[in-house]
């Protein structure tokens, strides 16, 4: 009898060993650091989430997270969303994030955004609503208009940065969110003391700066370029912006600009038309915000990129100096054009 308790107590000790092993060591097969499964619904059936976990290739075999996940009470308390398996997580980590539907955090980094098309394509990339849903809130001034902004001027609304959020996030919830970030954003450094400095609302400077982003990427000549537009905005001249015509044409490999791309009746045209285009041309960084907040006083009027291709511009305050920088520049380039062509005819 002894030697059959022993015999018990030995094979009881054996299993708990080997059910800790099983169900406590590293489960997964993969080699990345992380895997992602999604589960869509609330409610969905343990034979789809498991059969979305094994097509993801986390684990192999799905038979004992069963078992654990039943033990748990894990399959009453399904939850939709995106969740994360890191490499080396174990069956009982996995069942646990199941029961208490802990979701992976997604990234959402917003810089360097032109369009909305392409702003939209960015969040369904990573998120639960598709391109057409975001294209269609961003262009609706019904939905907008609790943020205070409107289809043309949305962009207004975002500072780049980088915004954690879950993966059935709605859109009213991520925008939320930027609006804070915003608001956070012109509440520090005198920023909105600044804008009226200038004369101008947040809105208008973030729009001045969207252009001041897409001129250059040299911050030195960004101040300047500022001062340029701020000096033009107050005599009541027109822009003249070029950047304005690439997105009013929504081309943005254009070179050159030419004299008939002028005529687009875009109310982006800063040539056709005075005063800031409807809202901004891109989402500019942060910093080019604050250059054009403190923009340094000039005189200058014009600008005019260098003939050497620098990317850095010759500034003037009189019209007859920037022409001549301007046919210095458009020499060059010519040469630049007809060596570029002359090349595509060699075989």
């Amino acid at each position: 009898m002894k030697r059959y308790f022993r015999w018990m107590v030995l094979l009881l000790l054996a299993l708990g060993i080997a059910g800790y092993f099983r169900f406590f060591s590293a489960a997964t097969s993969f080699q990345e650091k992380t895997r992602y499964f999604i589960i869509d619904s609330a409610g969905e059936s343990r034979e789809s989430v498991l059969a979305a976990i094994k097509q993801k290739g986390i684990i192999r075999h799905t038979g004992s997270l069963d078992l654990l996940a039943s033990v748990l009470g894990a399959w009453h308390k399904i939850r939709p969303g995106k969740y994360e398996v890191k490499k080396g997580a174990s069956l009982f980590a996995i069942a646990r994030m199941l029961k208490n539907g802990k979701q992976a955090e997604i990234k959402l980094v917003i810089n360097g955004i032109r369009i909305k098309e392409n702003l939209a394509r960015l969040i369904a990339k990573d998120f639960s609503v598709d391109s057409v849903t975001v294209m269609q809130y961003l262009t609706n001034n019904d939905s907008l208009k609790e943020f205070g902004v409107d289809s043309n001027t949305v962009f207004s609304l975002i500072i780049p940065d980088t915004y954690s959020f879950y993966w059935n996030a709605s859109l009213p919830v991520i925008f939320k969110k930027l609006a804070a970030a915003k608001n956070s954003f012109w509440s520090k450094d005198n920023r909105l003391e600044k804008a009226k400095a200038l004369g101008m609302s947040p809105e208008e400077v973030y729009t001045l700066a969207s252009i001041v982003e897409e001129e250059t990427n040299f911050s030195s000549d960004k101040y300047k370029i500022a001062s340029v537009y701020l000096n033009r905005l107050h005599k009541a001249m027109p822009l003249q912006a070029c950047p304005t015509i690439k997105y009013a044409m929504k081309d943005f490999t254009l070179t050159r600009i030419y004299d008939k791309y002028l005529s687009n009746p875009s109310p982006y045209n800063t040539y056709r038309r005075k005063g800031l285009p409807p809202g901004p041309i891109c989402i500019p960084s942060p910093k080019t915000i604050d250059i054009v907040l403190d923009a340094p006083k000039t005189d200058y009027l014009y600008f005019v990129a260098k003939s050497d291709f620098s990317g850095y511009h010759h500034f003037s305050a009189t019209y007859a100096e920037h022409s001549k920088y301007a046919k210095e520049y458009q020499k060059e380039l010519d040469k630049y054009m007809a060596r570029k062509q002359e090349k595509t005819k060699q075989p």
